[in-house]
């Protein structure tokens, strides 16, 4: 007589061990993920710690009025002057100039390459428009300083034809350089506007054009203002164009021809210098750092706000 045994089979994904080995995975997962997420936190953090001691110690010394509204800045002369607004003032001039070339220039190629370009010339042309991005600043730097200044001195009529170091030509090739960010970004928001949007509009008789301008735009402008901000952002932060380009010649101009230093332009010269670490001057450094990093973070709060508000409009 013979008997049937029964075998007991491993327990299946589906079982008590393997939800609880998916619990634990999942676990994991997120305790790595939450991991990444705290470096760019502490990394915000102990650059706030680093600049702030030295910033104290400075406005310590160094009163707000005169550091806001003295329109003299040597702080490596004597008598030393410590007016910030000349590096302010170069600062948001370059910037405006490079945005006056990339918001037309990216928001134009985002568009071709998002409503006009065919799928095979889009793989081959946002590729090659990101190339851009990647290229070192300091190659930028030299390019304004050998091909566009010259450009600049040869072909502007006289009396506009600027300095060996200007404001103009350190603006429009670092417009040239974000215009990746603009294009790649709102080229992205656009390709995520739902199709039907589209085919709605081109059902209704609407050209290439108007589904663009009307439709898409719209529908993508949080993603859009988005890149607009995170552009000017990179160009107040931006060092090596601003420091070979635009020189270092800190007084208060408005002028694009002339020579001006940047807040950025003012850190690399004098973090590159043989300052002792202990005097004003060295801390000088950080309190113009403390005022740049400020005034990016104010603006990627007023980015935060901008796409907020756009998001709750169009979707």
């Amino acid at each position: 007589m013979s008997t049937t045994g029964t075998t007991s089979s491993p327990a299946s994904p589906k079982g008590p061990l393997g939800r609880a080995r998916s619990r634990y995975g999942e676990r994991a997962v997120q305790v790595v993920l939450v991991a990444a997420a705290l470096v760019s936190v502490a990394t915000t953090v102990g650059i706030v710690v680093s600049l702030v001691p030295p910033t104290i110690e400075f406005f310590d010394a160094v009163g707000f009025t005169e550091f806001f509204t003295t329109q003299v800045w040597a702080p490596l002369f004597e008598p030393p002057r410590y007016g910030v607004l000349p590096l302010v003032t170069a600062t948001f001039l370059i910037t405006v100039i490079a945005i006056v070339v990339a918001i037309p220039l990216g928001l134009g190629a985002a568009l071709y390459l998002s409503e006009y370009a065919h799928t095979r010339t889009r793989k081959i042309f946002k590729p090659v428009l990101e190339v851009l991005a990647g290229v070192p600043t300091v190659v930028y730097g030299f390019f304004a300083l050998r091909f566009v200044t010259p450009a600049l001195q040869n072909y502007l009529p006289a009396g506009l034809q600027p300095d060996i170091f200007n404001a103009l030509s350190a603006g429009l090739v670092m417009g040239i350089m974000i215009v990746p960010t603009v294009a790649s970004l709102s080229e992205d928001a656009m390709s995520a506007v739902p199709r039907g949007l589209r085919d709605g509009a081109y059902a209704l008789g609407s050209s290439t054009r108007l589904v663009a301008v009307r439709v898409v735009l719209p529908a993508a402008l949080s993603g859009v203002v988005a890149s607009f901000v995170l552009a000017i952002s990179r160009a107040i932060g931006e060092t090596m164009i601003v420091a070979i380009a635009s020189g270092n010649k800190p007084a208060l101009s408005f002028n694009p021809l002339d020579a001006m230093q940047t807040m950025t332009g003012f850190i690399a010269q004098a973090g590159s210098g043989d300052l002792p670490t202990a005097s004003l001057d060295y801390k000088t450094i950080f309190a113009v750092g403390a005022l740049l990093f400020a005034i990016t973070f104010l603006m990627n709060v007023l980015s935060a706000r901008l796409v907020r508000r756009f998001r709750e409009v169009y979707e």
